[in-house]
C-alpha cells in the first residue's frame, strides 16, 4: 500500500467521521519505515498541525517497554523471569502467604495473579493522584482474589507498576531513566518520553480530547507532581509515531537495530520469551469472519493470536481523551502504529490497522472499512445507556426529598484507598477523596440510603452510587460504591471499595469546610 493510498484513506476517514482531531500512522515493512505522518490537528485549541514527531500518549502501549526493561536486566543477568518478586521488593504482599511467597517477576507481566479485572486502578484512574508506590506495594494484601492464582487471564494495571519498581531497584535507576536511557536514546527515540513532565518540556505534543455528546473538548491534565514517588510502567510514556517506527522495527529484527543491524538491545531468547504465551485466553473462532483466528493469550507486555494463518503480535492503550495500537506480523515483517486523539474516533485506530492488514496480508474481504466504521459510529450514537439513565431520572424524581445530612456526614477509610469526606458543601452533601482530589463531587438522593455522585471530572464516564449502610442508631458505618454506567471504564473499580466510618466529620480530622 502506497503512501498516497494511505493519506487517501485516512484523510476520507477524517472527513467522514465525526469527532476526529489528530492522528498519526507508522508502517515498518521488511525492515524499512514505509509510511509515517501525522494528520489533522494535535490540539483544537492551538490548532498546530500532528506530525510524524509529535508525541502522544501511548498509554498501556508502555508495557512492552516495561517487559522489555527487565528483559534487558535478564541479558544482563542481574534478574532471571522465575525470581520471587520478594527477592528484590521484600515489602511486596499479596492477599495470601503461598501467593506471596510464590509470586515471580512472569506473574507481574501477564495478567494471571487472581485478582479481578483492573483491581486498585483507581489509585491511577483518574489521573493526578497522591497515591505512591509504596501505597501500591501495601495495597495487594487487601484486595479479594476472584480466581484462583495463575489459573485466569484478567487485565491489571497495578502489578507493572510494582514491575517498574523491581527495575529500579535492581538497576539502582528510576524506571524512567532506565527505559530512558536503556531503550529510547539506543533507539534515537528523540521524540519520545519516558514520563508526561518530560513530555511536556517537549511542548507541542498531542492533547487528548473528550467527547461529551455534542461536541470535543480539549482535555486539561493536571501538572505533573514532582513529589509523588509513582512510576509510569503501566502507561506513562508519551511518543511519536516516527519512534514507535524504530521501536517496532528493533522488535521485528529480534532486539537488534542500528546501521546493519550490529546493535543488540535485548537478545532473541528475550524475545521469544516476550513472544510467547504465558497466560491463554478464551478464543472461539467465528466461521464468518474474514480473519481465521483459533488462539489468543498473552505474553509479556503483548497480545499474542494467529490471524488468517500469521502470527500476531499487538497491543492496544488507551487514556483519556487519547488511544494507540501497535500491531505486528513478523513472518511478513509488518508493523503498524496508529495514535490519536480524540475520545469519539477511538475506534478508528482498529480501522486503519485492517486497512492496512487487508492490503498487506491479501484478505481480499471485500469490506468496505469506512462505509463500516461509519455505521458503526452512528450505531454508538444511538445505543443509550439506560442504566445511567434511570438513575438520573430517579434522582430527579426525588429532589425534594428531605435528606437527614448529618448523619451521612463523616470521614470514611478503605484499607489500600485511604480517607474520603463526606460533608456539607452549602447545603450540599459532597464526596471527596484525599488521595484522588479529582474524585470529588456532588452527592444527590437516588433512594433509601444511597446517593448517586456526580462528579467534578467527567473526562471519562465515571460517576458512581454510594450506598450506606446505617447502625442502630441511624448514623451511616460503612460505603459500599458502584459505578452507574454500564460504558465505565473498568479502572473505576468503585466495587473494591469498603470504606468504614473513622471520624464523626470532616472537621475532626483538621480539615475546614
Amino acid at each position: 500500500m502506497t503512501g498516497k493510498q494511505i493519506d487517501s484513506v485516512v484523510n476520507k476517514a477524517m472527513s467522514t467521521i465525526d469527532n476526529t482531531v489528530g492522528f498519526a500512522i507508522g508502517v515498518v515493512k521488511d525492515g524499512q519505515i514505509v509510511h509515517v505522518k501525522g494528520y489533522g490537528l494535535n490540539s483544537m485549541d492551538s490548532n498546530e498541525a500532528v506530525t510524524a514527531d509529535t508525541p502522544f500518549g501511548i498509554a498501556s502501549n508502555s508495557k512492552a517497554f516495561t517487559s522489555a526493561a527487565l528483559a534487558i536486566l535478564v541479558d544482563q543477568g542481574k534478574i532471571k523471569w522465575e525470581d520471587k518478586v520478594i527477592e528484590y521488593i521484600p515489602e511486596f504482599k499479596m492477599y495470601n502467604d503461598y501467593v506471596t511467597n510464590n509470586f515471580n517477576i512472569h506473574d507481574l507481566l501477564t495478567h494471571r495473579s487472581g485478582l479481578g479485572l483492573g483491581a486498585g486502578d483507581l489509585m491511577i484512574f483518574p489521573n493526578g493522584s497522591n497515591f505512591t508506590i509504596q501505597d501500591v506495594l501495601a495495597a495487594f494484601q487487601y484486595f479479594e482474589p476472584t480466581t484462583a492464582f495463575r489459573t485466569k487471564f484478567d487485565y491489571d494495571n497495578l502489578l507493572y507498576l510494582v514491575a517498574g519498581e523491581l527495575t529500579a531497584r535492581v538497576s539502582g535507576k528510576s524506571w524512567e531513566t532506565f527505559v530512558d536511557e536503556e531503550i529510547l536514546k539506543p533507539l534515537e527515540m528523540h521524540n519520545s518520553y519516558a514520563s508526561y513532565y518530560d513530555a511536556l518540556k517537549h511542548g507541542n505534543i498531542a492533547v487528548a480530547h473528550s467527547f461529551d455528546g455534542k461536541r470535543l473538548n480539549a482535555i486539561q491534565n493536571p501538572k505533573p507532581n514532582l513529589k509523588q514517588k509513582m512510576n509510569g510502567a503501566a502507561g506513562g510514556i508519551w511518543a511519536s509515531a516516527n519512534d514507535m517506527c524504530k521501536w517496532m522495527l528493533a522488535h521485528l529484527n529480534e532486539g537488534k537495530y542500528g546501521t546493519g543491524l550490529d546493535k543488540t538491545l535485548f537478545s532473541e531468547q528475550q524475545q521469544q520469551e516476550m513472544w510467547r504465551v504465558h497466560t491463554p485466553m478464551n478464543k472461539q473462532s467465528d466461521p464468518r469472519s474474514p480473519f481465521k483466528s483459533h488462539f489468543s493469550g498473552y505474553g509479556l507486555g503483548w497480545f499474542l493470536s494467529d490471524f488468517n494463518g500469521f502470527f500476531k503480535v499487538e497491543h492496544s492503550g488507551l487514556i483519556a481523551g487519547m488511544s494507540s495500537e501497535v500491531t505486528l506480523i513478523p513472518e511478513l515483517e509488518l508493523g503498524i502504529v496508529v495514535l490519536n486523539n480524540s475520545e469519539g474516533a477511538g475506534f478508528l485506530n482498529g480501522l486503519m490497522g485492517f486497512v492496512l492488514l487487508d492490503e498487506y496480508l491479501n484478505l481480499e474481504t471485500g469490506i468496505n472499512w469506512l462505509e463500516m466504521a461509519q455505521g458503526m459510529q452512528q450505531h454508538g450514537q444511538q445505543i443509550s445507556d439506560p442504566d445511567a439513565e434511570k438513575v438520573w431520572s430517579k434522582v430527579e424524581a426525588n429532589k425534594d426529598v428531605k435528606i437527614d445530612k448529618p448523619k451521612y456526614i463523616g470521614v470514611y477509610s478503605d484499607n489500600w484507598f485511604g480517607k474520603v469526606e463526606v460533608y456539607d458543601k452549602g447545603g450540599e452533601l459532597w464526596f471527596k477523596s484525599h488521595k484522588s482530589p479529582r474524585l470529588n463531587g456532588k452527592m444527590e438522593f437516588y433512594e433509601d440510603n444511597t446517593f448517586a455522585i456526580k462528579w467534578e471530572y467527567q473526562d471519562m464516564k465515571a460517576d458512581a452510587l454510594a450506598i450506606f449502610s446505617l447502625d442502630n442508631s441511624g448514623t451511616a458505618q460503612t460505603i459500599k460504591m458502584k459505578g452507574i454506567s454500564r460504558f465505565i471504564d473498568f479502572s473505576f473499580d468503585f466495587q473494591d471499595l469498603d470504606l468504614r466510618r473513622v471520624l464523626e466529620s470532616p472537621t475532626d480530622s483538621g480539615i475546614k469546610k
